[in-house]
């Protein structure tokens, strides 16, 4: 069979070879012994010297079906075996031990080794059959090995094809599966890019509509905008500033936020993403739960990334008491960081105040 074959395919071709000759040399040498049960006295020794090579050919074949190797001399030897049992059947047991070699060997031929090597061999052993015993006696025993082996080998035919539309189909669920992660992760990216865009650009045409910043300012934040939304930023391509985002955020809040910068590195697009999100969710509750008309931002560097605190002095909760079907804090602060790659923590306590803890990257 030529042409290229798939995984499946190939694996089942190795899987049957493997088989084949352990199951043929171990047959055979069974079948040898009761041949040699079954033998005159007078002939002993050559049942003997037949058994022997049936031991030999057999042990052959099991070390080719576990290793692979000494493919051509375990062919040699099954044709060996076969013409020797065959030749001397006058002398040892006629009719019985070489027909059951031959239908043993070619049933098992067609599994191993491809027509080219399994059809001459075949059929040269049937004319041999034939010359040592005449066609009358040979009749039944070469009208059942070639029924016998020609069905071996349309079953192996047909397992190849089953094991072929096998290979197809898991191509084709493999391929489907692959579009369908890409089509995820570009909904996943679009939906990031619209979030970024509201938090980013939107911020900065707040502050230019709420204070009247200077035309360079303006242009400085336009420009770390583009750089977000882009993922442009010269040498450190893919990773933006998170200062102007989170400052957007700060200054869009009805709150008087008090922000603390320490200089941070430039982060991934998706955490600063992350943060900024998570710091915005955070300051709606304090508007909404605190009631307090401030808050806190503390910003400090951690390694390679950021660590953002939001604090509030406002009425604070028991997150032990939140129940487990509001998603409020775990969907919008621990589950985003978590899905960046970060981490997200809540510390409260009634009368206490509220103090979220938001870093990346997690550890």
């Amino acid at each position: 069979m030529g042409g290229e074959r798939g995984q499946v395919e190939a694996e089942f071709v190795r899987a049957l070879g493997q088989l084949a000759g352990p199951i043929r040399g171990t047959v055979l040498v069974v079948l040898s012994a009761f041949g040699v049960l079954s033998t005159p006295a007078a002939a002993l020794p050559l049942a003997f010297a037949l058994l022997a090579l049936a031991v030999v050919a057999g042990a052959v074949d099991c070390y080719h079906g576990m290793t692979g190797r000494a493919g051509p001399l375990a062919y040699v030897l099954t044709c060996v075996r076969a013409v020797a049992i065959c030749v001397t059947q006058p002398w040892t047991v006629p009719g019985l031990w070489a027909p059951n070699v031959l239908t043993i060997t070619g049933i098992t031929m067609q599994w191993q080794w491809r027509p080219r090597l399994t059809v001459p061999a075949v059929a040269g052993l049937l004319v041999l059959e034939t010359v040592v015993v005449g066609f009358d006696d040979a009749a039944s025993t070469l009208a059942r090995v070639v029924v016998e082996t020609t069905l071996a080998r349309l079953a192996f035919v047909l397992l190849l094809r089953a094991t072929r539309w096998i290979e197809q189909v898991r191509e084709r669920q493999v391929a489907l599966q692959r579009a369908e992660t890409l089509a995820l992760e570009r909904r996943r990216r679009d939906r990031e890019y619209l979030a970024l865009l509201h938090d980013t650009a939107s911020a900065t045409f707040l502050m230019v509509a709420v204070h009247e910043a200077e035309p360079a300012a303006v242009a400085e934040y336009a420009r770390r905008d583009l750089a977000v939304l882009t993922g442009e930023n010269g040498a450190h391509e893919g990773l933006v500033d998170l200062e102007p985002s989170l400052r957007g955020i700060a200054a869009q809040s009805p709150l008087a936020v008090e922000i603390s910068w320490a200089p941070v590195p430039l982060l991934p697009a998706s955490a600063a993403l992350a943060l900024v999100r998570a710091v915005r969710e955070a300051l709606l509750n304090v508007e909404r739960h605190a009631g307090v008309d401030s808050a806190e931002i503390t910003v400090e560097s951690k390694g390679d990334g950021a660590v953002v605190t939001v604090t509030d002095r406002g009425a604070g909760f028991d997150p032990g008491a939140v129940s487990p079907r509001r998603r409020g804090i775990r969907g919008s602060l621990v589950e985003r960081m978590e899905s960046a790659g970060g981490t997200a923590t809540v510390t409260s306590r009634p009368g206490a105040g509220t103090v979220v803890r938001l870093g990346w990257p997690r550890g």
